[in-house]
């Protein structure tokens, strides 16, 4: 029996008269290539959420044209293609109202600051598309670890001071019309922080990574007001929302700030 003589149940009337704001697929992984600054692919595995708006008298979506989407490919973004992911869920889910969003690991080789090894950092990235009554937007986001050292620890202490790995999670939308790279976002909370992570340290990597941190303390809020600044003076974002926690090493509770602002 061919497929055009089954009855479409999705595309029946509902009677109920309710409007479903989001209705599709959560959680499926799918191979992508992200397209970082100056051009470098990185392969990676992405997981997808994929709605869109369902009116008050249809039934169901078609929920398969979602993973028709996914393997038709190709599935290779950068911060400014992402939309065109949105475009083909329009025209093939025929709404005016969907929301993707996308997670996964970017990964940057890094050098370590002495000795030289490299290795492989991965920083975990979300890209969140939005279609509202045909206008679409991108947000992105990256959560950066770092170190952080205690200002105070430092000043009182008579033997080293307390450390800790921070997450900096950072939460932006470009200009219309402008590109933001994610290495920019990481550039900026690494160069901030007491001192950057990486994956492979030698002994003299080491001492020179905890001989960084000790000289560049820094409180939560000295954190997020740096860096801050930076995105204050970047012309290429018009919004942001900045969060920085310290899982603190001589408690049992996080440090936590807060900095959100519609430029």
């Amino acid at each position: 029996m061919k497929s055009c003589d089954l009855p479409d149940t999705q595309n029946k009337v509902d009677t109920r008269q309710i409007i479903i704001d989001k209705v599709g697929i959560k959680d499926i992984s799918h191979p992508i290539t992200f397209v970082g600054r100056n051009g470098i692919k990185v392969p990676t595995v992405g997981n997808f959420t994929m709605t869109v708006a369902l009116p008050e008298n249809v039934k169901g979506t078609h929920m398969s044209r979602f993973i028709e989407i996914l393997n038709d490919g190709p599935c290779e973004f950068t911060t400014t293609s992402f939309d065109k992911i949105i475009d083909k869920v329009r025209e093939r889910l025929e709404s005016d109202t969907a929301h993707i969003t996308l997670n996964f690991p970017f990964f940057i080789k890094k050098a370590a600051p002495s000795s030289g090894v490299e290795s492989m950092m991965d920083y975990q990235v979300t890209l969140y598309g939005e279609l509202n009554k045909g206008e679409s937007s991108v947000m992105m986001k990256v959560v950066v670890p770092v170190t952080s050292l205690c200002p105070c620890s430092k000043s009182i202490s008579k033997y080293g001071a307390h450390n800790q790995r921070s997450h900096i999670t950072i939460k932006a939308r470009a200009v219309k019309g402008k590109e933001l790279h994610i290495e920019d976002l990481i550039d900026l909370a690494e160069q901030k922080a007491s001192c950057e992570l990486y994956a492979i340290l030698k002994r003299e990597d080491e001492k020179v990574v905890t001989e960084r941190a000790y000289d560049n303390p820094a409180f939560v809020e000295d954190l997020v007001r740096d860096i801050a600044v930076g995105l204050n003076t970047n012309e290429n974002i018009d919004y942001y929302r900045l969060e920085s926690e310290n899982f603190e090493s001589i408690h049992n509770h996080s440090a936590y700030a807060l900095i959100e602002n519609q430029k």
